[in-house]
């Protein structure tokens, strides 16, 4: 009988039901329900009158619009205030980063090369002196109730223009599931997802540029599970066209590339979480070419076919006071990289010293990265990071070693370290100081000097 009352006397105090403060029979109760009931079929009635007055606005505004297009022949309705809120909902956000550097190099940046590998074609630290970086302009917003879409332009410092990402994706399917498609940054590692602006170093650490060209961009199918559980935890899919690099275009149906990857994370107390990762990353090359230097001194253009697979490790753990990173914070990052690639290795494809000849190539490279960041007081930080590949010896069957000199065996490293000012969450100001040792006995200092700019809509950041 007494939760009965409890349970009276609270629905009277929410609902303001005129009943006894101290009992209730069935009958009552019964009575409430009833005028639960009525409560809330009068508000799903009221609600689809509401939808049906908003589209009924949206579509007035629609015509006023098209009407305002055509040569005027009386004065136009002014739109309801719903409907301009509805309309502008589906504008796009727009979200402009203007970036640049200064670079002041100790060795001729055209000549730099990570010895030991087999070249994606963007390594190395960039043009010396002053240098637009990558600006990126991004467009975003909800397609409808379903979906939402993106569009990002990378704008280089040689006034080149590209498509960093293009996509769709879904909003909140069941179970946790999601999925885009389209051109994205791949959820593979830690740093990859990521935009260069909101990277803690000036470039991308040695392994990235090593093993995935710098950042893995497919164009393809991404599928996301987060499980419902307290401690964070994803997995995903991901097929592709195969063309990004380590693979290249194939010209072939179907997909060219895989990947899979795990993410892991939680809070240790009240100031402390991590995450960890495991990424699995499978594509092919078709004739990969890469400009090399043979035994007789003659520049040669040689070319890998075959498969490449990598293995990605990541971890992150983050501190702040009480959960507060506004005063101080640190944070400790790092990830390891493993690579096999087996095909066949062609040298000189265009005959343009000894003749063409090919032969099988097996390699297994490795390289990973350490770096920590602390912000000591608001608004600057300073981080420090060191880089390692392993070479490995590569199998070239019957060609002869000495006309793969990009091939020869060697570790590169490079130790950075870096002091940044961020006078708000939209500007930053960067110094950074390198020591690169990418080929054997040639030490590379480098300074950069470095501003990043956020103008209009941008979203927060991944963990």
């Amino acid at each position: 009988m007494l939760k009965k009352t409890v349970l009276t006397t609270a629905l009277a105090v929410v609902f303001g039901v005129p009943v006894a403060a101290r009992a209730a029979d069935d009958g009552e109760l019964a009575q409430i329900r009833d005028q639960i009931r009525q409560m809330k079929e009068s508000y799903e009635t009221r609600l689809h009158v509401l939808e049906q007055r908003l589209q009924e606005s949206e579509a007035k505004a629609q015509a006023n619009t098209q009407t305002a297009q055509q040569p005027p022949v009386a004065a136009a309705p002014v739109a309801a205030p719903a409907a301009a809120a509805s309309a502008n909902a589906f504008n796009p956000a727009v979200a402009l980063i203007l970036g640049g550097t200064y670079a002041n190099l100790s060795q001729d940046p055209n000549q730099y090369r990570l010895q030991g590998f087999l070249p994606s074609g963007d390594e190395g630290p960039g043009k010396r002196g002053f240098n637009l970086g990558e600006s990126e302009l991004t467009l975003s917003a909800n397609i409808d109730p379903r979906f939402a879409g993106q569009l990002t332009f990378s704008l280089a410092s040689d006034n080149s223009a590209s498509v960093e990402e293009a996509f769709f994706q879904t909003l909140g399917l069941s179970n946790g599931i999601n999925a885009k498609a389209g051109r994205f940054l791949s959820s593979i590692g830690y740093l990859n997802s990521q935009h260069a602006h909101a990277w803690d170093f000036v470039n991308a650490p040695l392994a990235y540029q090593a093993f995935l060209g710098g950042q893995y961009k497919p164009d393809g199918v991404q599928v996301k599970w987060l499980a419902p559980t307290e401690r964070f935890f994803e997995v995903g899919l991901e097929v592709g066209s195969g063309a990004a690099f380590p693979g290249n275009d194939r010209n072939k149906n179907g997909f060219g590339s895989s990947a899979v990857f795990a993410h892991v994370g939680d809070d240790i107390g009240d100031s402390a979480s991590w995450r960890a990762g495991l990424s699995y990353l499978r594509t092919g090359a078709a004739n990969r070419s890469y400009d090399d230097t043979d035994h007789t001194g003659v520049d040669v253009t040689n070319a890998f076919s075959g498969n490449s697979a990598i293995w990605i490790a990541d971890g992150i753990v983050k501190w702040a006071p009480n959960g507060n990173p506004v005063d101080t914070n640190f944070k400790l990052q790092g990830e390891y990289f493993r690579r096999k690639e087996n095909g066949t290795l062609t040298y000189d494809t265009l005959a343009q010293s000894l003749g063409s000849a090919t032969a099988a190539y097996a390699s297994a490279q490795s390289g990973w990265y350490l770096q920590g960041l602390y912000q000591f007081m608001p608004m600057w930080r300073t981080g420090v990071r060191y880089d390692k590949l392993y070479s490995g010896t590569p199998e070239i069957g019957s060609l002869n070693p000495t006309d793969f000199a990009r091939l020869a065996s060697y570790n590169p490293s490079r130790t950075t370290l870096m002091v940044d000012y961020s006078p708000s969450e939209f500007s930053r100001f960067r110094l950074q100081l390198a020591r690169d040792q990418a080929r054997p006995g040639i030490t590379d200092n480098q300074i950069f000097l470095q501003y990043i700019m956020s103008l209009g809509a941008h979203g927060a950041h991944t963990f």
